[in-house]
Formats: structure tokens, sequence, C-alpha cells
């Protein structure tokens, strides 16, 4: 089977388990686990992309929930949340000094998955359970990395021939990326 479709199988299968856990087993936004997901690949994909958007996803989650809380504790009004949320944006840029965060974009999948996850589940960060937004955001990025790992994995197994070495990538080439 070709690469491209033993990812479609893999992740469409694996996309309605998701959402199917996350309805009544891991209560998490299901958007933040495809998020979180489309990162693994956008990072590279394989077990190293799996720590690079998890670690990049749970850096922006941090960055959220301090600005956020930042931003409470100066009142909480438009003007103060705007200003946090300003400063917070600039350190998620500054995070790419660090090789492992060197993918912006990854840190910004936590950080706007914080945001809306208070946004969604009515709790702000100031919430000391297991419903803090930060905490939730979390577990659904590291649930989406893993469902990326498991489905990158599985696409691998499904396009292997037998006596055929297996490839090292289940993704297909996307145009004007480096292979």
């Amino acid at each position: 089977m070709d690469s491209r479709t033993a990812l479609t199988l893999s992740i469409g299968v694996l996309g309605g388990l998701a959402v199917a856990l996350t309805a009544d087993v891991i209560t998490v936004p299901i958007w933040v686990v495809f998020l979180a997901w489309a990162s693994f690949f956008f990072v590279g994909g394989g077990v190293a992309g799996w720590v690079r958007s998890v670690s990049s996803n749970i850096v922006g989650v941090v960055i959220a929930s301090a600005s956020l809380f930042a931003a409470h504790l100066m009142g909480g009004s438009l003007l103060v949340t705007a200003i946090a949320v300003g400063v917070g944006s600039a350190v998620m840029v500054q995070a790419s000094w660090v090789p492992l965060l060197a993918t912006t974009p990854a840190v910004v999948v936590g950080f706007a998955s914080t945001v809306s996850t208070v946004a969604e589940r009515g709790h702000d960060v100031t919430v000391t359970t297991i419903s803090h937004p930060g905490l939730v955001a979390a577990v659904a990025c590291i649930l989406g990395a893993s469902f990326g790992l498991l489905s990158e994995y599985l696409a691998t197994v499904m396009t292997r021939s037998t006596g055929a070495p297996a490839t090292s990538s289940a993704s297909p080439p996307i145009e004007g990326s480096p292979a």
C-alpha cells in the first residue's frame, strides 16, 4: 500500500477513535488533540517529533497560563489581558532560541489551546483542580502527539512489503519541504 493511503487509513480510523475517547474517557477538547496531532507532523514526526511537539506545546501552555494569570492578578480588564497576551506572544517567539522549541508554531498551538480551553470550559487559570485549563490543554496536547506517533507507526506498518526495508517516515513528502 502506498504511504498516502496508509496514512489516510490510520489517521481516519484513529481520528474516529480520538473523538470517542475524548467524549467519554479522557474528556479534553478534541480540537486541541487534533491541533497537537498536526503539530507532531509539522515538527517532523517520529519519536524526536513527539518530543519536540510535546515540549513546544507544553511551553505554550505554560506561557498562556502565566499570561492569563498575570492578567488576573492585574485586574483582568480587556486592556490588561491584551497586554499580558501580547507579552506572552513575545515570549513564545523568544522561546525559539532554545533548539528544542525552535518551531514557534508548535509553541503557539499550546498557547492557543490553553486560551481556547479557558473559553470553552468556563474555568479561568485560577482553578486549582484537575479542571485547570492549562492541565486540560497539556493532557490534550500529549494525547494529540501520541495519536500522531501511533498514526505514523500504523501507516509505516501498512506500507511494508514482505522483504522490503521499512521506510523512515510514513508521511508523504510535502511539496516545498526538505525531504
